[in-house]
């Protein structure tokens, strides 16, 4: 799994759009005050909120581009929306996400 999370990861990267996040000073910071536990309670919270429901009401407009480093992750791996999910991951749309899906989404999230 760990392998094809990689690829992806380096298919992203070819995207001008993707490639341009990135996680400025602050963003830093912040990952290194509230520690590994906190950031990845608070990335399993954004992804069954915002991206496991069948049905988003504002897909592609549920996750801001700034605000929390995080977010920043999940548009430069294309796991902000429904529609990305599908466009780049294959993940079909209104469908409530699997827990592996999800595991998914947070694998590729702390990978890259």
């Amino acid at each position: 799994m760990q392998e094809y999370l990689k690829i992806q990861l380096e298919n992203l990267k070819k995207s001008p759009f993707r490639s341009s996040f990135h996680l400025k000073s602050r963003d830093l910071e912040y990952l290194k005050e509230k520690g590994y536990r906190t950031i990845k309670e608070h990335t399993e919270n954004f992804i069954a909120k915002r991206l496991a429901p069948a049905y988003i009401s504002n897909d592609g407009k549920q996750t801001p581009m700034r605000g929390h480093p995080v977010f920043i992750a999940m548009h430069a791996c294309a796991t902000c929306c429904r529609s990305c999910l599908y466009k780049w991951h294959k993940i079909p749309k209104n469908k409530e996400l699997s827990s592996n899906e999800q595991n998914y989404i947070l694998g590729l999230l702390w990978l890259g």
